[in-house]
């Protein structure tokens, strides 16, 4: 018997956010677009393409065409140059913000002669507007994202999805500017600083692991720096999100959606962050001193923390997330159903079971 579903393509199916996904598209064909197939038992088509690649542009129109996928969610983003291996900064933009403008262009093109992909899903980041904000900002907030590859690559990949949702050719776009992932799943730049996991690919490092070893959350001296105030987002909830949306029937007033993403409820401080997550504090003097910190830490490959990424970790950058609550209405707690603190306990639940087994077992 022929499979009636519709189609749907997803660029980095094997993130954590793709893999997230699978278990709720049942009802959808899904082909799923990689460097490398997803680790996972789901049932799906998985077509390997480089996006950083001039020729993957043809190569996906081709794929929109033949499989008449009624949408594309663009996942695929290098974030971790460590952990993906992609530590070539041209090379990092290329699959980043060339690959985003490559894969709208297969859509518009594909969408020339007939309206075959309804929907275009993308998400930027919180880190797009930049690593100091005023207050809790609204989808209209300037971007000025600065310093980190990933933060300003996203800040470019959002203009290039602004620029180009207009001459998508009847496909309505919908952009995700979510806060920080969290979750069991999730190993990001900021959960790393908390957990104290020495992700580098060092031989030190590695013998840290084995040891089962954690290194400490380290600050610069200064109240304000635990003051700070941050948002997450369970990751769950983002694939929740996409799954509502792909399953939108309403039409939009617009073209392009943009929705600021995070988690219930208030922000968490920067010093809360450290009791949940039981983390030995360190302080140093400066933010000069702190960078030259993560320096050595990022040299020496111990951390996977790019020095870069110090004014993110430094400075505060929250949402204003009413445009979301008024886009999902009454599906808002069912679709966000963590709250800002619970996603974030949600990193450590599996630490917090491994030391209650062994406190049992002493």
């Amino acid at each position: 018997m022929a499979d009636n579903k519709p189609t749907v393509v997803v660029t980095g199916i094997s993130g954590n956010l793709g893999l997230r996904l699978l278990p709720l598209f049942s009802d959808f064909s899904v082909i799923g677009v990689d460097l490398n197939p997803p680790k996972s038992d789901a049932s799906l088509r998985f077509e390997r393409l480089d996006l950083g690649q001039e020729e993957s542009c043809r190569a996906l129109y081709v794929l929109l065409r033949e499989s008449r996928a009624v949408a594309v969610m663009h996942l695929a983003f290098v974030l971790d140059p460590v952990r993906t291996g992609v530590l070539d900064l041209d090379r990092m933009w290329q699959i980043n913000v060339a690959g985003t403008a490559r894969v709208m262009e297969a859509v518009t093109e594909a969408n020339r002669d007939e309206s075959v992909v309804q929907k275009f899903i993308f998400p930027s980041s919180v880190a797009a507007y930049g690593p100091q904000l005023p207050g809790p900002v609204t989808e209209d907030f300037a971007l000025a994202a600065h310093t980190l590859p990933y933060a300003i690559h996203k800040m470019e990949s959002d203009r290039v999805v602004q620029q180009r949702a207009p001459a998508l050719r009847g496909c309505s776009a919908y952009m995700m500017r979510p806060h920080i992932f969290a979750g069991a799943s999730v190993d990001n730049y900021m959960v790393g600083t908390f957990r104290g996991t020495p992700n580098g690919r060092g031989e030190r490092a590695a013998k840290m692991r084995s040891q089962g070893k954690r290194l400490p959350c380290m600050l610069p001296f200064g109240d304000q720096y635990l003051s700070n105030r941050i948002q997450f987002v369970h990751v769950d909830d983002v694939a929740r999100l996409i799954a509502h949306i792909l399953r939108k029937t309403e039409p939009e007033s617009q073209r392009l959606t943009v929705l600021n993403v995070a988690g219930r409820g208030e922000p968490l401080t920067f010093a809360q962050c450290v009791e949940i997550a039981h983390a030995k504090l360190v302080r140093v003097p400066g933010r000069a001193a702190f960078h030259l910190v993560l320096q050595f830490l990022w040299k020496s490959g111990i951390s996977a923390i790019p020095p870069e990424a110090m004014p993110y970790i430094t400075g505060e950058y929250i949402m204003n997330t009413e445009r979301l609550k008024t886009f999902l209405g009454h599906s808002y707690e069912n679709v966000i159903r963590y709250n800002i603190a619970d996603a974030f306990a949600d990193c450590f639940a599996s630490d917090a079971a491994t030391a209650a087994q062994q406190s049992a077992g002493a």
